[in-house]
């Protein structure tokens, strides 16, 4: 368990202390997609879909997302961010929708979380938006693709 960050002494969990770390400027980023059928995706690239506009639906929800990503990850510090960005890629060969977000920090510890929240929020939302059309929709591959600062330096994911 000693390799584990979020237990202490007695094997219980924890918040870990920061207080001590430097404050650093950091940036993460994650991926995900939602898999849709083609009558899905069309309605999705042509704004077709009576609930409105999807991605601008799914962008500010991804963004809330992060920003409340303490509240809903119980271990999760409260960060300050300083920015969140949501990109969307229409993948016609994959009918899918694929999701890239940022966080950026200045603080002790690092907004994975917050970018992999962002990432799922922005899924869960286009599903939503999307389930009066399709009922069997996917979301996967859902990722952290890279991260910068902290004690632990860059991190860049290999393969996919």
């Amino acid at each position: 368990m000693e390799d584990f960050t979020h237990f202490n002494e007695s094997g219980r969990a924890r918040m870990v202390d920061v207080s001590d770390k430097a404050a650093t400027a950091r940036c993460a980023v994650a991926f995900g997609r939602v898999l849709v059928n083609r009558n899905t995706f069309d309605l999705i690239r042509s704004g077709g879909l009576k609930k409105g506009d999807v991605l601008t639906t799914a962008q500010i929800g991804g963004i809330m997302g992060a920003k409340r990503t303490s509240e809903i990850i119980p271990m999760c510090h409260n960060v300050p961010l300083s920015g969140v960005d949501i990109d969307f890629q229409m993948n016609e060969a994959a009918l899918a929708v694929e999701i890239t977000a940022t966080a950026k920090c200045a603080g002790q510890t690092g907004v994975e979380m917050e970018a992999l929240t962002a990432v799922s929020v922005a899924a869960l939302t286009v599903y939503d938006m999307c389930k009066a059309v399709q009922r069997d929709i996917v979301i996967d591959r859902i990722c952290l693709l890279r991260k910068s600062g902290g004690k632990s330096g860059e991190f860049v994911r290999e393969g996919d």
